[in-house]
């Protein structure tokens, strides 16, 4: 996110905009921040996790989305478009806004040297404050690694992490899932 890039409004005005704008907005505390496109290499991956989480969840009460999806945080008033985002059971829609989602089971985000920073840090923040999270992904771009972030269910402020890389499985507790590193690494372009 770029300073120039920011507005100030109403989320209201912020519904609005989306409704007509080509470029997909962030909102924070009444900032409204342009998200900016991503390269091939970001496109592919976040592809590859959707393809990937999505044949996971075959049979489960769950589904995959792209980042086409809005996931509003209650707690925190902000709106995003993670990577992925993965819903089970009921779709719960923010009050406010009939076209985002406030429960997602887990969110997994690519990082690039543009977002890496606001997705471990600030970005990260809101996510924990999500009741329903109970995993947080973190997919390198410049190295072949998933990172898992894992609530602890007997103390959900608590999370556990895990690094993956080649040739390993990233588990997915809540999903009762595992990814393939490699799988989501592999380029059939070259």
């Amino acid at each position: 996110m770029q300073a120039h890039d920011v507005q100030t409004m109403t989320y209201v005005d912020y519904l609005e905009l989306e409704r007509v704008s080509a470029t997909k907005h962030e909102f924070v505390n009444g900032r409204v921040y342009a998200m900016a496109g991503g390269t091939p290499e970001h496109a592919r991956l976040g592809g590859a996790m959707l393809a990937a989480l999505g044949a996971a969840l075959r049979g489960k009460p769950c589904a995959a989305f792209s980042s086409d999806l809005r996931v509003r945080i209650v707690a925190t008033g902000r709106s995003t478009y993670p990577d992925v985002t993965v819903v089970c059971g009921k779709l719960e829609r923010a009050g406010d806004d009939e076209d985002a989602v406030t429960n997602p089971t887990v969110i997994a985000e690519v990082l690039s040297e543009s977002t890496e920073s606001a997705d471990r840090g600030e970005k990260w923040s809101h996510y924990q404050r999500i009741a329903s999270l109970r995993e947080y992904v973190l997919v390198g771009q410049s190295s072949r690694r998933i990172e898992v972030f894992s609530r602890d269910a007997g103390q959900p402020e608590l999370w556990h992490y895990r690094e993956y890389g080649e040739g390993a499985h990233a588990g997915v507790p809540s999903l009762d899932a595992t990814i393939d590193v490699d799988a989501i690494y592999a380029n059939p372009l070259g």
